[in-house]
């Protein structure tokens, strides 16, 4: 679903609109592309794969996989990139926040939290992120990451907002909450699950991506 994701970015299609309209079909299975991280899916295929190599065989389409859904993060960091130069907003120390840092929605672990990945590449681009999760375990977080976790409060003046998360918390978010995350000029928002309504946003200004 992600490498499908990244086809439909390249042609300039809309994601979610194409899985609504295959979902019209009643065998439909309705997954969705984004970030496949915790200590579960995203590592225990390796298990599998390793075994399989000790008995000869080389695993292409399960390696192939966890190449795509590992290269996500970087994916989205490159987004926020180009979509900060689209609105003409210098790249080198940009105000973006994350929410969300968690490995999957409404639990507070963050183990192999694919998020991470996304600051690291931020990072590289000049930009340290604000980041922003109030069902992480702020502990985890630092001792595993050494990140220190932000209140939603401290999310102000940004740039971008990158919802990384779909935690039921930003879910419930409207246009005049988000709107409170920002500075007067356009807004860009990254909505990695889809979570938010993308007419909505537009229709109130905003810059909007999503997977």
């Amino acid at each position: 679903m992600n490498e499908l994701s990244i086809i439909f970015g390249k042609m300039g299609i809309d994601t979610l609109s194409v899985l609504e309209a295959a979902g019209t079909k009643w065998n439909f299975l309705p997954f969705r592309p984004g970030l496949v991280g915790g200590h579960c899916i995203g590592v225990d295929p390796y298990y599998l794969t390793y075994k399989a190599e000790e008995l000869g065989y080389h695993s292409q389409v399960i390696l192939s996989g966890r190449r795509i859904n590992d290269s996500m993060g970087k994916y989205v960091a490159e987004n926020c990139v180009k979509n900060l130069i689209a609105i003409e907003k210098p790249v080198k120390n940009a105000k973006v926040a994350i929410l969300g840092f968690t490995f999957k929605e409404n639990c507070p672990d963050t183990r192999n939290s694919k998020v991470f990945d996304i600051v690291e590449e931020l990072r590289e681009y000049g930009i340290e992120p604000v980041i922003a999760d109030p069902q992480a375990d702020k502990e985890e977080a630092k001792r595993l990451y050494g990140v220190t976790l932000s209140n939603l409060s401290d999310v102000k003046d940004m740039d971008a907002v990158i919802l990384a998360v779909a935690h039921s918390d930003f879910g419930s978010l409207t246009v005049k909450d988000m709107d409170g995350f920002f500075g007067k000029e356009t807004r860009l928002l990254l909505d990695i699950k889809g979570m938010m309504d993308r007419k909505e946003y537009e229709k109130a200004g905003y810059r909007y991506w999503r997977l």
